[in-house]
């Protein structure tokens, strides 16, 4: 299974990363005037774990190009579904109020904890 391979892997960081960039830049100049400080407190978790995870599937697209492993690819796929799930449901939380939306927030994490686990098995002792 190559879907997630290396260059996907960087690809993918390249424009998370973009968006996280951007994402940060929205909330701190538009947002921080139009929302509740609740509500801006949420969007600055998304912002921080989409920035978190922007690094670590960036690493692991180096990473998987020194060591092509099944279990790396992995994790960068599940980093990028956590990016989506997690941060995008708490961006849109935080953005319309729909509190609701905080039920897909968890199955993001899910898949940060599995994807952060997916790196075990890719790392081989030598000797």
């Amino acid at each position: 299974m190559r879907w997630f391979s290396a260059e996907v892997s960087l690809r993918v960081a390249a424009i998370m990363g973009a968006f996280a960039v951007i994402a940060g830049a929205f909330g701190g100049h538009a947002l921080d005037r139009l929302l509740s400080p609740s509500d801006m407190a949420v969007y600055q978790t998304a912002v921080k774990y989409h920035f978190w995870h922007t690094l670590a599937l960036l690493a692991l697209g180096f990473g998987q190009i020194r060591h092509d492993n099944v279990w790396l690819q992995r994790s960068a796929s599940l980093f990028a579904l956590g990016i989506v799930l997690f941060c995008g449901s708490l961006y849109l939380l935080a953005l319309s109020g729909v509190r609701s939306l905080g039920i897909i927030t968890p199955f993001g994490g899910f898949a940060f904890i599995v994807g952060w686990l997916c790196i075990l098995p890719a790392v081989k002792k030598k000797g």
